[in-house]
């Protein structure tokens, strides 16, 4: 294997069962991360085309999944520009879609990456090998810009406090390490949640666009679903499963209304059909052998067949 990228996938059985893998069809991965999800869709015989911004990752799974030849494709790349890939391909429509919008254990556990303060590292947080990283933001965004960092994507009720204690500080010396910020912004703290957990994950959304890479991605990839494909959407905290549900809700829903209008109309949106009307979690026994699939959820839907493959949103 070219590297020791290791990462559980949560809610694999889920993703399996209900993507219905089967020979003939394709199926793009979005987050290829060490292959978990990959592997049982090859399994079930489908056709894999896979994303990951992460190099180790593309060369991990390419490696991985040489036994099935054309079967598996991995692209180094968002899976905001699949459309590109997809067409370079000649993969004009899709039978599935899986989006996990985690970070995976490989990341977390890698000090290098900078994405845990649980060890200590440079300042990084970048899914990628491009792009400004965490230590660019926090040493040269204003007071008000951090702050606005760490109430929108952290939903920090300490957004404020924090972002003029980082000012403060970098006006002495720059904040390089994870180890840095965390300990800065704990500074006289005590509880059992570390007060930089919610500002650790608001820089690494902003480091990698993550929320504005999902609401262009959703309508883009929605479009190649054949009818009676489907789409799954694995979330990690509430930023990102609020956007998949509404954008799911508002394609599903059949009618739509509104106060000027005699009666509700036909929602001339509507291309999917709910699979669960709830998202789904996992299981006891998975919460018992990989902690981190807690915050996990998962969303299905399907392309209703009232929506032809060519419709677009």
């Amino acid at each position: 294997m070219t590297s020791s990228f290791c990462h559980e996938p949560v809610l694999a059985n889920e993703v399996a069962e209900f993507l219905r893998p089967v020979p003939g069809c394709t199926i793009l991965d979005g987050t290829l991360g060490g292959g978990g999800h990959s592997g049982l869709l090859l399994k079930g015989g489908a056709r894999v085309v896979g994303f990951d911004r992460d190099p180790n990752a593309v060369a991990h799974t390419r490696e991985k999944f040489s036994p099935y030849g054309e079967l598996f494709t991995a692209v180094e790349g968002n899976f905001t520009d699949a459309a590109k890939t997809l067409a370079e391909l000649g993969i004009a429509h899709l039978d599935g879609i899986l989006l996990d919008l985690g970070v995976s254990s490989h990341q977390l556990d890698t000090p290098e990456r900078g994405f845990s303060f649980q060890r200590n590292g440079p300042l990084d947080m970048r899914m990628g090998v491009v792009g400004p990283t965490a230590a660019d933001i926090v040493n040269s965004a204003s007071a008000s810009e951090l702050a606005e960092i760490f109430r929108k994507y952290g939903e920090e009720p300490r957004a404020i406090q924090f972002a003029a204690r980082i000012v403060r500080a970098r006006e002495k010396k720059l904040i390089e390490s994870t180890a840095e910020l965390a300990d800065l912004i704990a500074a006289g703290h005590h509880g059992a949640r570390h007060p930089a957990t919610r500002a650790f994950q608001a820089l690494r959304i902003a480091v990698n666009d993550e929320l504005a890479s999902l609401e262009k991605a959703l309508p883009v990839l929605s479009n190649f679903l054949v009818p009676g494909g489907r789409m799954g959407v694995i979330t990690f905290h509430s930023l990102e499963d609020r956007i998949v549900k509404h954008f799911f809700r508002r394609h599903s829903v059949f009618e739509v209304d509104d106060p000027t209008w005699p009666a509700p109309r036909p929602n001339p949106e509507r291309l999917f059909d709910l699979v669960t009307s709830r998202s789904i979690t996992a299981s006891p026994e998975e919460l018992a052998s990989n902690p981190r699939s807690r915050s996990a959820r998962l969303r299905i839907v399907e392309r209703c067949s009232g929506a032809s493959t060519g419709a677009k949103i």
